[in-house]
């Protein structure tokens, strides 16, 4: 199978350095207890490599998965998120640090701040790798993200088109 050509947006070295960053930034809010929620599936690149540089930093989050879905297949949210698996540990009284790949519309970390904070959570911050230009500003952004993306479609490190190339190492767009 032969790939399509990406225009390459970020590439892994480049990225990685953009989580370095971003782990000095989050540093000095991550005192305490805290848990980390991976959403599943396309943050699960950036979410194993976000841990390791909190790791690097002395930051130990406990490290937990929702699986929310509003793409399925589709280039576009269909404007309502499912949950396909909830989180196992519990949050209560805990900081939650929720850690998606793109924050594009905003109802993805939007329902799981509210569903952490059902839960108990003590506070939520949300971490986005990639903020989309159109995406909410104000109370409904995302606390933190490691780059601005472009308003294209992005593949690789986690994301998808229709389940593909999500492991590529660094992050493409399509058109």
């Amino acid at each position: 199978m032969t790939l399509p050509n990406f225009d390459v947006v970020l590439s892994e070295t480049d990225l990685m350095a953009r989580i370095e960053d971003l782990a000095d930034r989050l540093a000095p809010r991550l005192q305490g207890d805290w848990n980390a929620i991976n959403i599943l599936v396309g943050a699960t690149p950036f979410t194993s490599d976000l841990m390791k540089a909190l790791a690097r930093r002395q930051l130990h989050p406990v490290l937990d998965a929702l699986w929310l879905e509003s793409y399925r297949d589709a280039r576009e949210s269909s404007g309502r998120v499912v949950v396909r698996a909830d989180t196992a540990r519990p949050v209560k009284d805990r900081g939650v640090l929720i850690v998606d790949d793109v924050f594009d519309t905003g109802r993805t970390l939007a329902f799981a701040k509210t569903h952490m904070l059902a839960k108990g959570a003590s506070e939520v911050i949300t971490v986005a790798l990639a903020r989309k230009p159109w995406a909410p500003e104000g109370e409904d952004n995302v606390d933190f993200h490691a780059f601005d993306a472009p308003p294209r479609f992005l593949v690789g490190y986690g994301m998808d088109d229709a389940g593909k190339y999500r492991g590529l190492p660094y992050i493409g767009a399509l058109d």
